[in-house]
């Protein structure tokens, strides 16, 4: 029998019924801050997205550019396209995600991977057989 997720105490469907104000109590300091003090514009748009896509029942992704957007519980089962400065990265949300941003599922940096040193890199790689 899979776990039951639970957030502080609430399983998801108790999560989602609960008005945004008494969410943000169950969160960390800094994201329950960034929702006391209100949405931006920018989440706000992208919120009322939210909601027309989940009443359209949408099925593509949901592009943005707002990284700093707090998961919330009525995101949780769709998927966002966030930029990560270059390109669209697609998150599906899930109950694990929630209280985190949705820039930190987008990665902005790459490992690096070098490639093989050219001719003359080195000392030895002057010396070229002739055959």
């Amino acid at each position: 029998m899979p776990k039951k997720f639970t957030f502080h105490g609430y399983a998801l469907e108790e999560l989602q019924k609960l008005p945004l104000d008494d969410f943000a109590k169950l969160l960390p300091a800094r994201q329950r801050r960034s929702l006391v003090r209100g949405l931006t514009p920018m989440e706000k748009k992208l919120m009322e997205h939210i909601r027309r896509t989940r009443a359209a029942g949408g099925e593509g992704p949901i592009r943005t550019h707002c990284r700093e957007m707090i998961v919330l519980p009525e995101m949780v089962g769709l998927k966002f396209a966030v930029h990560n400065g270059k390109e669209f990265i697609v998150v599906e949300v899930t109950p694990e995600m929630i209280g985190h941003r949705l820039g930190e599922f987008s990665q902005t940096r790459k490992k690096v991977i070098h490639g093989t040193p050219g001719i003359g890199a080195t000392r030895s790689s002057m010396y070229i057989p002739l055959k």
